[in-house]
């Protein structure tokens, strides 16, 4: 079982931010596996399959940085062994970029150290999906801001490969993911 978790703020003030990028993806996977994503106070939550493997995804609706709550619930629930895989935004990839992380520090990104500390483990994989950094702009205004109309068909081709790697992670682990768009996404000076 895959216990995938995208990151984001709730709330429609945040709804289409650069920092949901992680509620997005999840929504295209659900979008496209069928699994619908219903919402509670504390998270939206689907259980479904992508390619016969079986998944759940949520949504953390506690803000970014009680992301690990919902998570630590989640894992404790489950009576099979879970596979925990966080999708999130990351400032210091190139907006349509995406790196998968088998496991490590949050790079700073407060919702992913939610989870290290909730869970008390740094050791799961993680999808980084680019959004770019504007060095005229404080990091914390930039993630709040919407994606503008050039960026727009830039996020729907990642959406596409996020979703394609999350497939590839389910179905065939994460070795064979981050071969394949690890190499793609390579992002040069």
């Amino acid at each position: 079982m895959w216990l995938i978790v995208g990151l984001g703020n709730p709330g429609r003030t945040y709804i289409r931010t650069r920092h949901n990028i992680g509620f997005i993806a999840l929504e295209e996977i659900s979008r496209r596996h069928e699994i619908p994503i219903k919402h509670s106070k504390e998270y939206g939550y689907g259980k479904g399959l992508i390619h016969g493997q079986p998944v759940k995804l949520v949504e953390p609706l506690l803000f970014m940085n009680r992301s690990g709550t919902v998570v630590r619930k989640f894992l404790s629930r489950s009576p099979l062994p879970v596979y925990l895989l966080v999708l999130h935004d990351d400032l210091d990839l190139a907006l349509g970029k995406i790196r998968i992380r088998r496991k490590g520090s949050s790079g700073g990104h407060k919702g992913v150290e939610s989870i290290i500390q909730s869970i008390s483990s740094d050791d799961f994989p993680r999808l980084k999906i680019g959004i770019g950094r504007d060095t005229d702009m404080p990091a914390e205004e930039y993630v709040l801001r919407s994606f503008n109309r050039h960026e727009l068909p830039i996020v729907k081709n990642v959406l596409h490969d996020v979703a394609d790697a999350v497939e590839v992670i389910v179905t065939d682990g994460i070795d064979k993911a981050m071969n394949t768009y690890n190499q793609r996404n390579v992002v040069s000076d």
